[in-house]
């Protein structure tokens, strides 16, 4: 993996600025043009921190007698949510209005109870992508590299259906600025891999963009202005810029290396588990899993984080594309 290129400095992980307080595991973020920024929150939907550093949550009820656990989130246009359910045993999306309310959007698919899920994304047709990281119960039985049961679910005019399969533990997904293609992370496949999208919402073979060695495992996925990638990698706290010819470079890293080498030996024996996520391995970020484009340039870097209740805020050295959801209120 490279160093960055001569005009992009290193970041350092104890120059970040922080955002937000009290917030409840904010893996997924988004942004906004007027300021605001969005959080997935395990008490049960999203918090918003307003421009002026207040908060407001969004709370929803119980889902099979338990807290809605959101990992991936999107803003709609009528300023509802929708929630990818990372429940204990069940999963699916939902629709999380701002007074509470919540409705099912998708629960089965193929005839398949939908397993725990992962990321919702919209796109500028009206689609939804939808992954799902493994069908192992529990989970962590999937945090492995012979494993690959992962899938993408496609949401359109149609109905509902799976598009993409045997995957390494999907994760985030992204259409690219010019709608040909689906990226997705597949975390512990440790691979960048993207699918031609065909005029039907049907996908083409999937094509390996990256691979990541030691230390490297892909959660978070965003674009920049340039049309590169940004990689956030769980565990070893790295910001990982990809060109769209594949080449790599850190951009930022936060780990302990002594701790660091244990979990990828227990990764290569098949042993990696919870523990090894729900642990801090870092000195200051807390298990970053997402980035977010924001500020009025789009080049202020929100970091979500699995084990934090605050975001890291970098100084990006290039601005992000405008999400679909940058002029939503």
């Amino acid at each position: 993996m490279s160093t960055p290129p001569p005009d992009i400095p290193r970041l350092s992980p104890a120059g970040a600025a922080w955002t937000g307080t009290g917030l409840h595991r904010p893996e997924c973020v988004l942004a906004t043009r007027a300021g605001d920024l969005y959080c997935a929150d395990w008490r049960g939907g999203v918090t918003r921190i307003h421009p002026d550093g207040t908060q407001t949550a969004y709370l929803g009820h119980e889902i099979d007698g338990e807290v809605m656990k959101p990992n991936g989130i999107a803003l709609r246009a009528d300023g509802s949510f929708l929630i990818a359910h990372l429940g204990a045993q069940t999963g699916g999306v939902f629709a999380l209005e701002r007074d509470g309310r919540v409705q099912p959007l998708l629960r089965t698919v193929d005839g398949l109870d939908l397993p725990p899920t992962n990321f919702v994304l919209p796109d500028a047709r009206g689609r939804l992508w939808i992954t799902v990281s493994t069908r192992q119960t529990p989970r962590a039985l999937g945090y492995r590299h012979d494993v690959a049961d992962g899938f993408v679910v496609l949401v359109d005019a149609r109905g509902a259906r799976i598009v993409a399969d045997g995957l390494g533990y999907t994760n985030e997904c992204l259409v690219d600025r010019d709608g040909a293609f689906l990226y997705v992370n597949e975390t512990f496949g440790r691979r960048l891999s993207r699918f031609a999208i065909r005029p039907d919402g049907s996908l083409g073979t999937r094509e390996t963009v990256a691979r990541f060695g030691a230390g490297t495992f892909p959660d978070g996925l965003a674009q920049d202005v340039d049309g590169d990638f940004w990689i956030t990698s769980i565990v070893s706290n790295r910001l990982i810029r990809v060109g769209r010819d594949g080449a790599q470079s850190v951009l930022l890293e936060d780990a302990d290396p002594a701790r660091l080498d244990a979990v990828e030996d227990a990764f290569q024996q098949h042993r990696m588990g919870r523990e090894h996520l729900d642990t801090v391995h870092g000195h200051t970020l807390r298990n970053i899993s997402s980035l977010a484009f924001g500020g009025p340039d789009l080049r202020t870097g929100y970091l979500g984080c699995l084990l934090g209740d605050t975001l890291a805020t970098v100084r990006m050295p290039v601005a992000g594309l405008p999400p679909l959801h940058w002029n939503h209120a």
